[in-house]
């Protein structure tokens, strides 16, 4: 069985966007939740089942790459914004989930505050890549 190792190019972008103050226990936690909820929302994102050699069956993962990006709370906020806006799917973490420990908890915790006053430490945004390259501004990729 032989694979050919060809270059795929996306139009579309999945990106992350951190805080740059997050210890890296809260950047690596913060991403796994972000990402987590595009693929519900955007099952096209989504990618086939694995198998190994062996027949073993794997869960399907993100059929492209996600990009993660950094910035301060400014860069964050104004992103945040601009998605919203745009109306791209976009997924949130507030500072307030660390003290929570559920998913109900959690909805509650954001629902409790204006979006103007959210306390952002990432998001997750999907869509074309030119307009997440433009909700991105300011941001760098995470080293």
């Amino acid at each position: 069985m032989g694979t050919e190792n060809t270059t795929v190019r996306f139009d579309t972008k999945i990106a992350v966007l951190l805080r740059t103050d997050l210890a890296v226990w809260q950047r690596l936690n913060v991403t796994a939740f972000l990402v987590s909820g595009l693929g519900t929302h955007v099952p096209e994102v989504i990618g086939e089942p694995y198998t190994d050699a062996d027949a073993t069956p794997y869960l399907p993962m993100f059929r492209q790459p996600v990009l993660v990006f950094e910035g301060a709370k400014e860069v964050l906020t104004a992103a945040h914004d601009k998605a919203v806006t745009r109306a791209l799917p976009t997924a949130l973490f507030t500072a307030d989930l660390f003290a929570t420990g559920n998913d109900q908890d959690n909805r509650a915790a954001v629902a409790a505050v204006p979006r103007t006053h959210l306390d952002l430490v990432g998001i997750a945004v999907y869509g074309p890549k030119n307009a997440v390259d433009k909700i991105l501004k300011g941001a760098r990729m995470h080293p």
